[in-house]
């Protein structure tokens, strides 16, 4: 883990590429947002939430621990929000 500025931009990037995809997938089928692109946008929001605040909390004994398992953590909620996606 390099910095924490790049932890910041890697889960900005990764939930920023998951809700273009919905976008794109609601554009090419439908042309509008329906209820399940709706929820997989909406979660992937909270998703970036949750991640960004457990990088913002200091008060862990071991911050170089918990913030490997922060990516991992993002690396799960990614894996389960395409899956969702291609799902749909």
């Amino acid at each position: 883990m390099a910095s924490v500025k790049n932890l910041k931009k890697d889960i900005n990037f990764v939930i920023g590429d998951i809700i273009e995809a919905v976008y794109l997938y609601e554009m090419t089928t439908t042309g509008k947002p329906t209820d399940a692109t709706n929820a997989i946008i909406e979660e992937a929001i909270g998703t970036f939430d949750a991640l960004i605040q457990k990088v913002n909390d200091k008060k862990v004994e071991n911050r170089k621990a918990h913030l490997k398992q922060v990516n991992k953590d993002l690396e799960v909620a990614a894996n389960q929000l395409v899956d969702k996606i291609n799902a749909l």
